[in-house]
Parts: structure tokens; sequence; C-alpha cells
């Protein structure tokens, strides 16, 4: 007995053992079948055609003459059916092997990914395109285990970090009050719901990103034009540009066709792209929102374009990703949740664009472009 996964599993013959008995029994069928009908059927039909020829002048004769075809069918019949016998045999034995070891060596690894080794891979057994095509699953669908269990971990990790500088706030803020070192004021209760609302924020945002990824966000969607959606957008955040002395420039191309879909969602979208843009460009640098045709395909480009810090090569596959960040240290303390961005991609995708992100590098600014269908 085994177990696998905490369930035990209780071994039974294996399928190289029943592959090779149930060919077994279809070879000494086939053979107990080949000698029923030949010393059934031989004998009569050898006696007709000999009477036929007027063959044997006695009956002494045409018995022995039988006899000796009898004989040397058997022989015949008996060296052929125990050659062809072998022959299968072994090639059935060679067969079932190779089966038996492919689907092994898969459970095997399977049962490995149920312990919790995402990295096992399994190799071709080179038994046609079936086995290929289950080979392949098999190790895409470890690998993209790996990859959740790697998220997962990442996820649980960093919502750790996020939550322990407010909870740790909250708690000395508390102990404080109740040991009398501070009191009630303005700047106190400031303090307290300041870190109450960055916790609702990343729970609020966690599931944002949760029901987008798992496509249970509902879109309102209905015809909107691009100049209302960009302008609203900036509207909204212009007093947070002006706070911080960053300029924020609006380019709207005329003529632009009304797009099919969900303001709200799309503004949200707009608005974590420029609260993100915000947070990374420093006092007297410039952020552009701006609205056009894409050359070519003819669908809608919505950009929000920086001055500011900049995105290294290395970091630009991943800025998308939960939690990720380029510069830990520095986005907390510039106060995003790291989720901001996941959020928008996963709405883009709901309805049926590309948001991708794009940077010369380090210093140089970034650009982030939203591809959304026309109609």
């Amino acid at each position: 007995m085994k177990e696998t996964a905490g369930k035990p599993i209780r071994r039974r013959g294996g399928l190289a053992g029943r592959l090779l008995v149930a060919q077994t029994m279809v070879l000494l069928t086939s053979t107990l079948t080949a000698w029923t009908i030949a010393a059934t059927v031989g004998p009569p039909l050898f006696h007709k055609h000999l009477a036929r020829a007027n063959v044997g002048a006695s009956s002494a004769e045409s018995l022995h003459t039988e006899r000796a075809y009898q004989s040397a069918n058997a022989i015949s019949l008996s060296l052929a059916l125990l050659a062809a016998l072998f022959v299968a045999m072994a090639v059935n034995v060679y067969i079932a092997r190779r089966i038996g070891r492919s689907v092994a060596t898969i459970a095997d690894a399977a049962s490995h990914v149920a312990g919790g080794r995402y990295d096992v891979r399994v190799s071709s057994p080179g038994l046609g395109a079936e086995f290929d095509a289950l080979v392949s699953g098999f190790n895409q669908m470890a690998s993209r285990l790996g990859s959740v269990e790697g998220t997962r971990r990442r996820l649980l990790a960093d919502l750790g970090h996020e939550m322990r500088t407010p909870v740790a706030t909250l708690e000395a803020g508390l102990e404080a009050l109740e040991d009398g070192v501070a009191t009630l004021d303005v700047g106190t209760a400031e303090l307290l719901h300041s870190q109450t609302r960055r916790l609702t924020r990343l729970s609020e945002d966690i599931t944002a990103v949760s029901r987008a990824e798992e496509g249970q966000v509902r879109l309102d969607r209905r015809p909107v034009q691009p100049e209302s959606l960009v302008s609203a957008c900036a509207v909204s955040v212009a007093e947070a540009y002006e706070t911080k002395g960053v300029a924020l420039v609006t380019s709207i191309a005329p003529g632009l066709p009304r797009l099919l879909l969900d303001p709200e969602r799309m503004g949200q979208v707009l608005g974590n792209l420029l609260d993100n843009a915000l947070r990374h460009t420093p006092a007297g640098g410039s952020v552009t929102i701006s609205a056009s045709l894409s050359p070519g395909t003819g669908d809608a480009k919505l950009s929000v374009t920086d001055t500011g810090e900049g995105i290294p090569a290395e970091h630009l596959p991943h800025v998308f990703e939960r939690f990720y960040r380029v510069d830990t240290a520095r986005d907390r303390t510039h106060g995003g949740s790291g989720i901001g961005l996941a959020i928008a991609k996963a709405l883009v995708d709901a309805h049926g664009g590309q948001l991708t992100a794009t940077s010369p590098g380090t210093g140089q600014g970034s650009a982030f472009q939203i591809l959304l269908p026309r109609g």
C-alpha cells in the first residue's frame, strides 16, 4: 500500500501485466481458433479433392494418404503457430513494458506534483501523438501549478508585509491612548483613520483584482466618447497633481469614434494608471494622458505617459503582477498597495483589450498603453 496526497492507494496488478495477460489471451484464442478450423475443415476438404482426382486405387491407399496429410498438416501448422506465438509474445512483452513504464512514469510524476513538487517534468516516451499530448499537457499543468504556488506564497508574504505597518501603527497608537501617553486629539485620530483606510483599501484592492481575474466583474457597457472619459479622469486627479507639483497634460485626437465600454471600470483603470504615474514622477515632471487611434488596426488607444523614474527592462514583464514592486522600499514609502496595475490589466482584459507597459530605462519615464477594439 502506498500513500499519495494523504490518501492510501491500494496497488493492484500493473498496467503492463494486464496488457500482457490480455494480449496473451488473444493470441491463445487465435491459435486455438486457427487449429480448430484447420482440423475441422482441412481433412474433409482434402478427402473431397482426392475423390475428384481419383487418387488412391483402394480404400487403404486413400486412408493412408489422408493420414499422411493430417500428420503433415498438424506438424507444419503446429510449428507455424508456435513460431507466430513466440514472435507475437515477444512483441507484446516489449510493447506492454514500454506502455507500462511510460504510464508508471507519469503516475509517479503526478504523485510528486500532488505532494507539492511542481518542478517535476516528464519526457516524451515516443509512443505516438496521444502520449505526446498527454505528456505535454501534464508538463504544462505542473508548470502552471508551480507558477500559481509561487504567486500564492509571494502574495501571502507581501500581504503580511503590507498589513504589518498599519497594524503595528494602530496597535502602538491604541496602547499609547490606553497608557495615557497620547491623547485622542485631531492628529492622533487622523493617524488611526489613515491606517484603517489603508487596510480597507488593501482589502478592496485584493477583492477587486481577484474578481476581475476570475471573470466575475460585471461590465455595464455603453457607447462612450473617449474625450469625456479622459477629461473626467483628468479632472478627478487634478488636485493631487497640483499639490505635488506635477503637470498633467491631456491630448485627445479629433474625430474619435465612440467606444463600447463600462465608463466606471475604464475610469478606474485610467485612475490607477494616473495614480501610479503620480507616485513615480517627481515634482517638476509631467504626465500626459492621451486618446487616439492605433495606426493600422484602427483600435482606440488610451495612453498614460510620464517623465518619472522609469522601469528597468528586467522588471517590465512583471509590473502587472500582484504586489510586484520595482523598488520595494520606495514604493511602500509612496503608499501604493502594489495591486493597482494588476487591477487595471484585469479590467482591460475583461473589456477584450490589451494593456502594455514600456520604458526606455531608469530615470527616463514610462508609458502605459491601452488598446481597445472599436465597437
